[in-house]
């Protein structure tokens, strides 16, 4: 468990699973990720037993506020890569369909979890993918001073148009 001043961070439990599905098909939260598909639970106990369980290059966590241990979202590092010391982050409040929070839950999970990744993993650089229209993600990572490393032109399609892909990341150093 990460303990932070209003939210803590659990490794995920199979009784996460359906409402993290259920956030994780919101037409409005969908069109961020990079799995378009709508989920069944066949398909998130699929992501659950081989990415959450088995597989060693993620780490994802449930975050929950302190006060009532009520699930608000999920985070964590994907495609960790153990010598070059770098991960891809992943980070989403489904709490009251909030996608990123004005209330600094997401802010303080984002804290959290860097400082594990930093502190406790030792990577060297935290690395993530968003579209150019995810005003609310570019302005969480901007606090964080994450910096642009790349844009990919035209990389994603959505509501009729093609969108560009920002690479931004966050050096240790």
């Amino acid at each position: 468990m990460l303990k932070g001043k209003h939210v803590s961070l659990f490794a995920v439990e199979k009784e996460d699973l359906q409402q993290l599905r259920n956030w994780r098909n919101h037409p409005d939260f969908r069109k961020h990720f990079r799995e378009y598909r709508e989920l069944n639970m066949k398909q998130q106990e699929n992501w659950f037993e081989e990415k959450v369980v088995k597989d060693n290059t993620t780490l994802m966590f449930s975050i929950r506020r302190n006060e009532d241990n009520e699930l608000l979202g999920c985070c964590g590092f994907v495609y960790i890569n153990w010598v070059h010391r770098h991960a891809d982050l992943s980070l989403y409040i489904g709490w009251t369909d909030a996608y990123i929070d004005d209330k600094g839950y997401a802010e303080e999970s984002c804290q959290l979890l860097l400082d594990y990744g930093f502190k406790e993993l030792c990577l060297n650089k935290v690395w993530t993918e968003i579209y150019e229209f995810d005003d609310k993600k570019k302005l969480l990572y901007d606090k964080f001073k994450f910096q642009q490393d790349g844009l990919l032109r035209q990389n994603y399609w959505y509501d009729g148009k093609w969108w560009n892909s920002r690479i931004l990341s966050l050096l240790n150093s």
